[in-house]
């Protein structure tokens, strides 16, 4: 994320799911608020991706989405 904006990147999209959504949050926080000052939050969609068990008996899970799209 941060080795993106050094190089010239105006946008940098950060997406996790499940149990990796709050790291996702925690990276897009503190390259924020620590390292890159100027950066903001320009877009954040969550939603929910549907899952279909490898094993094929019919069964499906549901797992949350983020995506955190950090700007110059």
């Amino acid at each position: 994320c941060i080795t993106l904006f050094h190089s010239g990147a105006k946008e940098v999209s950060i997406k996790a799911r499940g149990r990796a959504i709050s790291r996702a949050v925690d990276v897009a926080e503190i390259a924020r608020r620590r390292f890159l000052p100027d950066v903001k939050v320009g877009k954040i969609t969550i939603g929910t991706e549907e899952l279909k068990s490898k094993e094929g008996d019919n069964t499906s899970t549901n797992v949350s989405t983020i995506e955190i799209t950090l700007t110059r």
